[in-house]
């Protein structure tokens, strides 16, 4: 019986791996079994116009006026040529079939790395009691108003927390909130709110040793995504208080700040101190992204992450765990919160053609993605404007970014919907292996049966 499984197992792996190497290839010959001379032209010239188009969103960023109206004109022209271009040599259809093998290969080929045996990173769950005197600081306004509208308040205070309602109308110390709640006796801290007033009280719980609660309340809600919490209702986070299980998960700083997402310095750091960006994120950014983008203000950064030096971005961002950069449908997950590294992205852009590298290399120079345990940010200028899980704050430069590995005790539902499996990693190089390789193992049976 066991036998017959691993040839089952095999048979599957070897299948799956050609058929990714089979629907590549066939995407990549398509248009020039199809189209002849013509295909290669019209290959060449989508190529073409995916750097235009590349280049021409660069400007629309970094220009302003005229010159933007006309960058924008032609980033919406260049794919609409394209499409004329094919649609007029009647091979509109191999654009859409190469499209679809291309989706198959990837398909197949993630479907026959994942049956290698490679497992996804799963976190240890702690069970401990439930906690006696939970606090909760409860932002009314936080995602556009779910405290209210899921009755977070008294929901939590029927479970037995103590519950503060934050008021909108000025502003508050959440920090010196949790440490007066600890000196009071409480056992468990807890935040509906966003990522930044998460962090400030997670500090606080991290300090003490003390559990601590993300109840899903706010707009983006990353952090709660990266736990497996349900966003879509944050009352199920409440559950935690009753039947729970606790997670060691990491904690970064910016200095002494900390964070539970990311720091970023550069272009997004400078943006979000834009007085009317919360309102506008859009117009704020179009605003101030030329002089940035073009370097005519904001100080030149310079990174030093675990002894590789990153000279002169336009943007640094730090993570507490690195974020996945393989996967566009998960761009912007973490696969762990518990590793005890610290992501670090960088990008350096000065002219259109490495925007369109940028877009269209599978390796561009102008991004630097590594992990490090310890990233510093120098300028040249005394303070960096940094924005920290999306909060505006300066720091005198340099910043010092650090991880506090499994620092932070997360109380979670114990029956939640937990974080979606991460497709492995598409290794071409790996999946011409493990066809030959199967190929080989089954070429000896066949030559004993003759």
């Amino acid at each position: 019986m066991g036998s017959a499984m691993s040839e089952w197992y095999h048979r599957r792996q070897r299948w799956a791996a050609r058929g990714a190497l089979a629907a590549a290839a066939s995407a990549a010959l398509l248009p020039l079994v199809a189209g002849g001379l013509a295909g290669l032209l019209l290959l060449v010239a989508g190529l073409a116009g995916l750097a235009l188009t590349a280049a021409a969103l660069w400007w629309v960023l970094s220009r302003r006026g005229p010159v933007r109206m006309a960058a924008a004109a032609l980033a919406v022209a260049a794919p609409v040529c394209l499409i004329t271009l094919f649609a007029t040599a009647n091979l509109l259809w191999v654009v859409f079939l190469s499209l679809l093998l291309w989706c198959a290969a990837v398909w197949s080929g993630r479907y026959a790395l994942r049956s290698t045996g490679l497992r996804p990173v799963r976190v240890k769950e702690y069970r401990t009691p439930p906690p006696q005197r939970p606090f909760l600081l409860l932002n009314p306004r936080s995602g556009g108003g779910k405290v209210e509208k899921f009755a977070l308040k008294e929901k939590a205070e029927a479970l037995g927390a103590r519950v503060v309602l934050l008021d909108p109308e000025q502003r508050q110390d959440v920090t010196a909130l949790a440490r007066d709640a600890v000196a009071d006796g409480a056992d468990l801290l807890g935040v509906a709110g966003g990522d930044g007033t998460q962090a400030l009280v997670a500090a606080v719980a991290a300090e003490h040793g003390l559990p601590f609660l993300v109840i899903a309340a706010g707009t983006r809600n990353h952090f709660a995504m990266d736990l497996g919490l349900d966003r879509d209702d944050p009352s199920r986070c409440l559950d935690a208080l009753t039947d729970g299980v606790e997670l060691r998960v990491d904690l970064g700083f910016a200095d002494d700040r900390p964070f539970v997402n990311n720091a970023s310095f550069g272009v997004y750091g400078a943006v979000v101190q834009s007085p009317g960006y919360r309102e506008d994120k859009v117009g704020a950014a179009l605003e101030r992204l030329p002089e940035l983008l073009t370097r005519q203000r904001g100080p030149r950064l310079t990174a030093s992450a675990d002894g590789t030096t990153i000279a002169d971005p336009q943007a640094v961002l730090v993570s507490n765990n690195p974020y996945r950069m393989d996967d566009p449908f998960g761009f912007g997950r973490r696969e762990r919160l518990n590793s005890g590294r610290l992501g670090v992205l960088a990008v350096r852009v000065d002219s259109a053609v490495e925007a369109a590298e940028l877009l269209l290399s599978p390796r561009p120079e102008g991004l630097t993605v590594l992990t490090a345990q310890h990233v510093v940010v120098h300028a040249d200028a005394p303070h960096l404007e940094v924005g920290l899980d999306g909060e505006a704050l300066t720091l005198p430069a340099p910043v010092h970014c650090r991880i506090a590995r499994r620092a932070l005790r997360v109380r979670v539902p114990r029956d939640r919907p937990g974080v979606p499996e991460a497709p492995p990693r598409l290794d071409w190089r790996r999946l011409r292996k493990l066809a030959a390789a199967v190929s080989r193992t089954a070429a000896p049976s066949r030559s004993w049966r003759s």
